[in-house]
C-alpha cells in the first residue's frame, strides 16, 4: 500500500528508494551535528524526535504515533488503542545492562509506533542506550539481515535470540559513522505492513 508523502511519488518503488535516499541523509546529519546528542535516551520521546528528522520530509506523520493497526506475517503490533498505555510501560523499563537494553528494545518492536520507518529509528534508540549505558554500540555489519529479522519476529516469544546476535556484533567503536550508518540500511526493516480495523481483534 502507497503511503501518500509530501514527495507526490505514486509509485511504491520510486518512494522507496527516495526515502531511504533521503533517511539516509538526514541521520548523517543527525550523527555529524550532535543533533543526536540532544535526544533523550531510552524513551518514546526520544525515539519520536529521532524518527521526526528522519522522516519529516517524506510523511506528515513523522514522529506521530500511529493511529492504524498493523500487522506482519500474521503478528499484529501493539493496537493503536493501547499504544499510549504501552509506550508508557516501555520508558518505565529498566536499561542498566545489556539484558535489560534489549528487553526494552523488543518491547519497543512489539509496539511499533509508527506507521513507517520503525526499524531504522528504532536501531538508533537502541545505540543510543547502549552507548550510554554500557559503552558499547552495534556493529550491524556483523548481523546477517536475515538472521537479525527472523530472530526480531521471534523476539516476542523468546529474546535470547536476538541477545545473542545483538551481543556478538557489540563494539567499542561508538563513535565512528560507518558503524552508526549501518543500522540505516533499508534492508533490514519489515516490509509489507497489513492494516486490519481494531474490530478484528474479536476474531483472535
Amino acid at each position: 500500500m502507497l503511503l501518500k508523502n509530501k514527495l507526490g511519488i505514486n509509485n511504491e518503488i520510486e518512494l522507496a528508494k527516495e526515502e531511504e535516499r533521503i533517511t539516509k541523509i538526514k541521520a548523517i546529519e543527525l550523527f555529524e551535528t550532535g543533533k543526536l546528542n540532544n535526544f533523550e535516551v531510552g524513551t518514546f520521546k526520544g525515539l519520536a524526535e529521532i524518527h521526526k528528522y528522519l522522516f519529516q520530509d517524506i510523511y506528515e506523520f513523522a514522529g506521530k504515533t500511529r493511529t492504524e493497526n498493523i500487522s506482519k506475517n500474521h503478528f499484529r503490533f501493539v493496537s493503536s488503542i493501547y499504544l499510549e498505555d504501552a509506550l508508557m510501560k516501555i520508558d518505565k523499563m529498566p536499561q542498566s545492562n545489556f539484558d535489560e537494553i534489549v528487553e526494552k528494545y523488543v518491547e519497543m518492536n512489539i509496539a511499533h509506533p509508527f506507521r513507517e520507518g520503525n526499524g531504522r529509528s528504532t536501531r538508533i534508540w537502541l545505540d543510543m542506550i547502549l552507548k550510554k549505558e554500557i559503552g558499547k554500540v552495534v556493529d550491524w555489519s556483523k548481523i546477517d539481515k536475515e538472521d537479525y529479522l527472523l530472530a526480531m519476529e521471534r523476539s516476542p516469544i523468546k529474546n535470547t535470540e536476538i541477545k545473542t546476535l545483538l551481543q556478538n556484533a557489540l563494539t567499542d567503536k561508538i563513535n565512528d559513522r560507518d558503524v552508526y550508518m549501518k543500522g540505516i540500511d533499508a534492508s533490514y526493516r519489515y516490509e509489507g505492513y497489513n492494516l486490519y480495523k481494531t474490530e478484528d481483534l474479536k476474531n483472535d
